[in-house]
């Protein structure tokens, strides 16, 4: 599934394509994804005229010039990306956004895990269902030790289990938690509680520094992510544990190890994470 910086990526390309177009055309090939599309779809974005794209968590965030606001989300094999006017559609081609400069932005998402929802004008995007109750942004001023702190007390899961809840943090994922966890010298398996103090100020910079480092190399190329203009990410080159097990640790040589924590692999160092 495609992380926070891979997210992050794909809509500092889409914005550059698609900030201040006006949607000239939609179309919509299949009336669901996940969930079902909205009730006419096409029509309500046809005409449109796109203000801005950022990122909330893992969900691409595209507001219109009518107050309306374009949810989007990758799923597991999702792409949201350019190709030229009239070439032939892909299989799972199943929406597709022509802009009046006659730039072609496609989502293509073979499993269908992605989604697409519109959230009307005058209505919160925090309220919405699927991103009510999420955390503080990872890169955001407003994530620090103190809070993360605050966040983790009393949680007896393992600190990589925790890290993961959105309910904690909006948007780290299974990739970049075991690399800030190696970067801060922090066993995964560590009870969640216990990530305080001295602890968590540790922890939130690396998460930062992994996160932007990340973004800056264009995020990771797992399985079918690719970049808004189709190109591979490759942060995949520099990482430090994750999908290396039995590798030399960077630090001391030691063999990384692999352990499944709540069915997800975790990649560490038994012995530079304490």
């Amino acid at each position: 599934m495609p992380e926070l910086p891979e997210v992050e990526t794909v809509c500092r390309g889409l914005a550059v394509r698609l900030e201040g177009r006006r949607l000239a055309r939609v179309l919509a090939r299949r009336k669901n994804l996940r969930f079902p599309l909205p009730k006419d779809f096409a029509g309500r974005l046809t005409g449109r005229t796109v203000r801005t794209v950022r990122r909330r968590a893992k969900y691409i965030v595209i507001e219109l010039d009518d107050g309306a606001v374009l949810l989007a989300h990758l799923g597991m094999s999702g792409r949201m990306y350019a190709a030229p006017l009239g070439r032939e559609a892909e299989k799972h081609d199943h929406v597709e956004f022509e802009t009046d400069d006659g730039t072609l932005i496609v989502f293509n998402d073979a499993r269908r895990f992605g989604m697409m929802d519109l959230i009307a004008p005058g209505h919160a995007l925090e309220d919405h269902k699927l991103l009510r109750g999420l955390g503080p942004e990872p890169l955001g001023n407003e994530f620090s030790g103190p809070v993360l702190s605050a966040a983790l007390a009393g949680k007896k899961t393992p600190i990589k289990a925790a890290l993961l809840d959105q309910r904690v943090v909006a948007g780290l994922g299974n990739i970049y938690v075991s690399e800030a966890l190696f970067r801060a010298g922090i066993s995964p398996r560590r009870l969640a509680a216990s990530v305080a103090g001295a602890r968590a100020e540790r922890l939130v910079p690396e998460i930062k520094n992994v996160l932007t480092e990340s973004i800056a190399a264009g995020g990771s190329s797992l399985r079918d992510y690719v970049q808004a203009d189709g190109e591979l990410g490759f942060f995949q080159d520099g990482f430090r544990v994750y999908g290396r097990k039995g590798l030399p640790c960077p630090a001391c040589a030691r063999p990384v190890r692999q352990i499944v924590q709540s069915g997800r692999s975790t990649f560490f160092c038994g012995h530079c994470q304490g």
